[in-house]
């Protein structure tokens, strides 16, 4: 029974709960147990407390047992992404100098999901400052994929997407600025979803007005993820920008034909705009035309993303140079080379530099508006490659096209990101050696609970949720 719980789903995990055929006790264990055989391997979980979560399922056996209200993630074990401060748990940032590091407090979206029920383990790696797509840090090392260990688990939340892979919890957390949810949902062959801004409050940082980082769900399938999200989501006062969603009234369980007479867009390369690799590719040409083959009307087409580059990546900069470059200034060697290099295009940056990126964003949210006045969602490639090397910085080269930066490789997910709309990786196949592939599935602003319904029905296609990690005996 206990390696059997490691991969109930969430939704299902839950009910078991709450109908006390398993305890929390139990699903604790069995999840402890996973991760003390499976985490050096992977080196998703970087911090744990063993008696904490064990205290605090037991008293959620006892409030169960007492007949008081479960809540909708009752006794579901969860490790937060070691960006998201955690009352009286170490939050390092992947950076040596926050090693001891003890928040007071927790992050909104952490208190959210501890309200709902779910039990603290412990947290997942990130890059340093979860800055990169690769997840490794000094601190920790890196963190490698469940389907291949020789392999990179992506990133940001590469410690949250292992993690679920490999069964150390039901549940994740994450972040996403230029596709740090949906990059490793693609290489770890689990679901990432970057809400709409707004429907997470970002009450986490230090600027309520910066648009491209938001905190999301991530579970091994869109149910599960759904089941997260509606734990994390709702306005609040701190956030001026944040939103009550408004549920899309759709009935019964999903199915492959809620794709019928859908007007999908198809962006194999974003309209030209990026390298893929060929092996990504021979994944996901194939399921743009199943999904045509069930009455969907696809056809190749792209939002209008001209310019999207250079918004993201001056707003980017400006962001980091603002947090950290009194710092730099002080300590040159203090952050890693590619963080260091972001905080200094921030120092070259104008004021006007960045309202004019402000600017361009507004043109890029308005053009997407109007094109989905003409299509209900968006297809394309979640990373631009397979999963590749985990002892590489970055890949340097996409099918023969040479790469000049580690953001570079990054760019399929990240040019979405200044159009401030809903946009997840859910699994769409395996290359011929066995790594994971995405589908970057992207609606109309607002539209998460009906972008997370039409996963939930692809996986249902594609049926590549349910393959486990195997090829390197990690089971």
């Amino acid at each position: 029974m206990m390696n059997e719980l490691v991969y109930r789903g969430a939704v299902e995990l839950a009910g078991l709960l709450r109908s006390r055929e398993v305890s929390a006790v139990e699903v604790l264990e069995a999840h402890l147990e996973q991760i003390d055989r499976l985490n050096p391997l992977v080196n998703a979980v970087v911090t744990i407390d063993e008696d904490g979560a064990r205290a605090a399922a037991a008293e959620a056996d006892r409030k169960l047992a007492a007949g008081l209200a479960p809540g909708p993630l009752h006794g579901l074990p969860v490790s937060f992404k070691d960006t998201a401060r955690t009352a009286g748990m170490r939050t390092t940032f992947g950076h040596p100098r926050h090693a001891d590091f003890v928040p007071d407090f927790n992050d909104l979206h952490v208190q959210r999901i501890l309200d709902a029920g779910a039990i603290r383990v412990g947290k997942t790696n990130v890059p340093e400052y979860a800055a990169g797509s690769h997840t490794f840090n000094r601190l920790f090392g890196t963190t490698r994929n469940p389907y291949d260990p020789t392999k990179s688990a992506g990133g940001s939340s590469g410690g949250a997407a292992a993690a679920l892979a490999s069964g150390f919890q039901p549940i994740a957390d994450g972040s996403d600025m230029g596709g740090s949810l949906r990059n490793p949902a693609s290489f770890c062959n689990v679901v990432g979803l970057r809400p709409t801004p707004g429907m997470v409050p970002n009450t986490d940082g230090g600027n309520v007005f910066f648009p491209l980082g938001v905190a999301g769900p991530m579970g091994r399938t869109a149910e599960d993820t759904a089941l997260l999200f509606s734990a994390m989501r709702g306005a609040t006062p701190d956030d001026p920008f944040s939103v009550f969603p408004v549920e899309q009234g759709h009935t019964g369980e999903p199915s492959p034909q809620d794709f019928a007479g859908l007007r999908i867009a198809y962006a194999p390369t974003l309209g030209g705009r990026i390298p893929v690799a060929r092996e990504v590719l021979d994944v996901l040409d194939p399921q743009a035309k199943a999904l045509a083959e069930l009455g969907a009307h696809v056809e190749i087409d792209c939002p209008d993303l001209d310019g999207s580059d250079e918004v993201f990546r001056v707003l980017r900069a400006a962001s980091f140079h603002a947090a950290w470059g009194d710092d730099l200034d002080a300590e040159p060697g203090l952050f890693n080379h590619f963080l260091s290099g972001n905080i200094r295009d921030g120092a070259g940056l104008s004021g006007r530099d960045v309202f004019r990126a402000e600017e361009g964003m507004t043109r890029l949210i308005r053009k997407a508006a109007e094109f989905f006045t003409r299509y209900d969602l968006v297809i394309a490639p979640a990373s631009q490659l397979a999963p590749f090397d985990a002892d590489l910085e970055y890949p340097t080269e996409i099918e023969g096209q040479q790469l000049d930066s580690y953001l570079d490789w990054m760019r399929a997910p990240y040019l979405f990101t200044p159009l401030g709309l809903p946009a997840l990786s859910v699994p769409a196949g395996f290359t011929p050696s066995g790594l994971p592939v995405g589908l970057q599935m992207v609606g109309a602003r607002g539209s998460d609970v009906r972008l997370l319904r039409l996963a939930s029905a692809f996986e249902q296609l594609s049926s590549c949720s349910a393959v486990r990690p195997q090829g390197a005996a990690v089971l």
